[in-house]
């Protein structure tokens, strides 16, 4: 199909730039087929922010991860957080939920409901089109197909008739996660004190500056010796002397 207007590089390094200045991202030269019609209004640059968005994900990706929450992370902090009984998590680009939700589910396994704990997920996303289905919960019977029977059905709900195919996650879950809309590269409604972060496969897109600004940020809203996971592409050598490495990019905050 031919093009309506002549697309050159000039006008993609524009784009570039103000992709930049707007989310922090740095637009790599694969995405310059994209097209735009740019009004300089709000409803337009998210939509235009959520077309340049990559938003690949999936339950339990990188278990170890999960295995490391579940059987060292969560029992320490119970231990340390035993007297006020509170555990804050954030999942730092949560695309379309997968990664709130396996936490959640992660968290109802070890931690115990009848003992007055208050966990509390926040989930964000730059991307709105995303988080309406990550707030959702409902996903097709695939996307579960890496989940165990058991967690299945203990967590999901299966669509009948109309629903049939689709699978939805259980109330208890939802509960837990507040998803909201954030712009990494803004200001944060986050309140120090916060556990963990999960922040995986999202700092790729930036360059170095920006990830060494943002790891800073996260620093300071961590706990002391609060945790870090990143994406097994991931790295902070060389952006980053404020944590230590675990082992399998699970960081911990050092100052």
């Amino acid at each position: 199909m031919a093009k309506e207007f002549k697309f050159t590089d000039a006008d993609f390094q524009s784009i570039k730039k103000l992709v930049m200045q707007h989310t922090g991202i740095n637009l790599s030269d694969g995405k310059q087929d994209l097209e735009l019609l740019s009004s300089g209004d709000d409803v337009e640059m998210g939509n235009f922010v959520n077309s340049v968005t990559t938003n690949l994900t999936s339950f339990f990706r990188e278990p170890h991860h999960f295995d490391y929450l579940k059987k060292d992370l969560l029992p320490q902090l119970m231990k340390q957080n035993s007297s006020e009984k509170v555990i804050r998590i954030w999942s730092a680009g949560c695309s379309t939920g997968e990664e709130p939700y396996s936490i959640a589910m992660t968290v109802k396994e070890v931690v115990p409901e009848n003992q007055g704990w208050d966990v509390r997920i926040l989930a964000t996303d730059l991307d709105t089109n995303v988080l309406e289905t990550a707030s959702k919960g409902v996903y097709t019977a695939e996307r579960v197909n890496g989940i165990s029977e058991d967690k299945i059905r203990r967590w999901f709900y299966r669509g009948k008739g109309s629903t049939e195919g689709y699978v939805k996650a259980a109330d208890g879950l939802r509960d837990m996660i507040i998803f909201k809309q954030l712009n990494l590269m803004g200001n944060w409604p986050v309140k120090p004190g916060v556990d963990v972060i999960f922040c995986r496969n999202v700092v790729i897109y930036f360059d170095k500056p920006t990830q060494s600004v943002l790891f800073d940020r996260y620093a300071n809203i961590l706990k002391e010796s609060g945790h870090l996971f990143i994406g097994h592409s991931e790295t902070l050598y060389k952006v980053s002397e404020r944590f230590q490495l675990l082992g399998k990019t699970i960081y911990q905050r050092m100052t």
